[in-house]
């Protein structure tokens, strides 16, 4: 059980970390400019863990393994952190920011299962798709 868990647990403290610092990025500095050290960080970070949690320590020969996905994934999650800080300095609240570009992010990942990886839609995962609409038109209505 505890296997199926914890992933979640370390996802959600991360995300609360991750918006809390989103947020609380001075707006003086350059959006860009503080990602570079979030990512010279996260490099560093990343490589300790890999010789802490690898059995094959060669890391070069784990580089020949790499394909298209690491390249997406790393400007992914750039436009992603981008879009957070821009999210918060455009004036979204800590509270409603997160919740409304989540409830989309469920949206679009249910239609992408469906055209994409084949999964099966519900009805009751529609109605449910249905639901988040709304709430997202209620909370973020002005």
């Amino acid at each position: 059980m505890w296997n199926f868990f914890w992933p979640i647990i370390i996802i959600v403290t991360a995300n609360t970390f991750y918006h809390i610092t989103s947020k609380s990025t001075p707006a003086e500095v350059q959006p860009f400019a503080s990602l570079t050290v979030t990512y010279s960080v996260a490099a560093v970070v990343s490589l300790i863990m890999f010789y802490l949690t690898s059995s094959n320590k060669s890391y070069f020969s784990e580089l020949h393994k790499i394909n298209w996905t690491s390249i997406v994934f790393g400007l992914a999650v750039v436009a992603l952190e981008f879009g957070s800080i821009s999210l918060y300095r455009a004036g979204w609240k800590i509270s409603l920011g997160s919740l409304v570009t989540n409830i989309c992010l469920a949206c679009v990942l249910l239609i992408v299962g469906l055209l994409i990886f084949k999964e099966h839609i519900s009805i009751r995962q529609l109605f449910g798709m249905g639901l988040c609409i709304i709430g997202i038109i209620l909370v973020s209505g002005k």
